[in-house]
């Protein structure tokens, strides 16, 4: 079984889990007297004296969502290795759909909120769920062909990576710089043991954990230590790692962070709260941003000979592909808690969120049950740019 097809399938039964446990995590809230967000946010004893996270909610999006990176940094340093990425002419429609698909649900964000308290709240809608979005592409059927099932992955891994950057540069706490060159070495060290060829065992994962502490202490997201880990790791042991991990991460942890940050009450004037600018930000941001960044981005590219779509992709499924990207749950959520301090400014977001999933996953339906059935048309290709047949020979 291919990387991709074990990506696919398990990004469709994660995204149907992480569905029903942000499902749940709302019931219970809701129906509870508030044991359930004292349980996710109660204080941890033992823990302020050695400057660790010091709630369960703290240590999932510290250090188990630190995994997680751990995971899509993999992902992403093997297609730029030997995958998807791998050459200019494979990378560069994805990094550059996926670059429209962050900047406009930015802007949109930001045209919404601008001169406001929210307008921090700008990097909410410029991501990409990978296993919501695969999940629905699967369910799609044979109406998402494989080019544009491989095309949305290779978008979301990058996209991820955008979001990783956006995370640590702009959603970092106060730096303190003696942690952080602390941390530096050690990232240097695991770099040295890749140079020198050291098999992987203990000594990464040790250095890796103080990696990570330092990361905690310096106001850096400690989270993003998944991602240095990874780039550090020797090529040889990212089998090892993903095989390790990944359904721990995605049966575990994903399933953690959606029951402990989705612990929201939903306010009486629901309708109310989505007419707010954040809410209206993170709604058009994602629903609509994000198909019109990646459609006008990839246009723009394939009409400038920069870069040609995949065989057998035609334009109208590239935009109903950017819908789908519009479907942003876990780092959207995760740039939430970042973004806003005040539960009431969390809650809204997250809300927010939940509708954009929603209304993305129905429009993205809806348009490929209509596409589906009207008249195949030949996707439109530049002069200078190879047919499939003689792309499949150059390559």
């Amino acid at each position: 079984m291919t990387p991709l097809r074990d990506l696919i399938i398990d990004s469709r039964a994660t995204g149907i889990f992480l569905l029903g446990c942000t499902v749940i995590s709302i019931v219970i809230t809701n129906s509870s007297s508030g044991w359930y967000s004292r349980l996710w946010n109660g204080k941890l004893p033992g823990m302020m004296p050695m400057h660790l996270p010091t709630s369960p909610l703290a240590w999932i999006n510290n250090f188990l969502m630190a995994f997680f990176f751990v995971l899509a940094a993999t992902e992403i340093k093997r297609e730029l290795l030997a995958g998807e990425l791998s050459t200019f002419k494979k990378a560069i429609l994805p990094f550059g759909a996926a670059f429209g698909g962050m900047l406009v649900p930015a802007i949109i964000f930001t045209v919404f909120n601008f001169h406001t308290v929210y307008s921090h709240g700008w990097g909410i809608p410029t991501a990409t769920d990978i296993a919501f979005s695969l999940a629905a592409a699967s369910l799609l059927g044979k109406r998402f062909p494989v080019g544009l099932k491989i095309l949305l992955m290779a978008l979301a891994i990058i996209d991820d990576l955008g979001a990783i950057i956006v995370i640590a540069v702009f959603y970092g706490g106060q730096i303190h710089w003696i942690f952080l060159l602390a941390s530096v070495v050690l990232f240097v060290a695991l770099l040295g043991c890749n140079r020198l060829k050291v098999k992987f065992g203990w000594l990464h994962l040790v250095l890796g954990a103080g990696l990570w502490y330092f990361m905690l202490q310096s106001g850096v997201e400690a989270s993003i230590t998944g991602v240095l880990f990874a780039f550090a790791l020797p090529v040889d042991a990212l089998a090892l790692i993903e095989k390790a991990i990944h359904k721990y991460v995605n049966f575990l942890i994903l399933p953690l962070f959606a029951l402990s940050n989705t612990a929201m009450l939903i306010p009486s004037n629901l309708i109310q709260s989505l007419n707010t600018t954040v809410a209206m930000g993170v709604i058009f941001g994602l629903v609509i941003g994000k198909p019109l960044g990646i459609y006008l981005i990839s246009r723009l590219m394939v009409g400038l000979n920069i870069a040609h779509l995949p065989a057998n992709v035609r334009w109208r499924q590239v935009l109903g592909m950017g819908m789908l990207a519009g479907i942003g749950f876990t780092m959207s959520i995760f740039t939430t808690m970042l973004a806003f301090k005040e539960t009431r400014f969390r809650d809204t977001a997250k809300i927010s969120i939940l509708v954009s999933v929603l209304a993305s996953v129905i429009v993205s339906y809806l348009y490929f049950a209509i596409i589906s059935r009207a008249p195949a048309m030949a996707p439109v290709r530049s002069l200078a740019e190879p047919s499939p047949e003689a792309h499949l020979e150059l390559s």
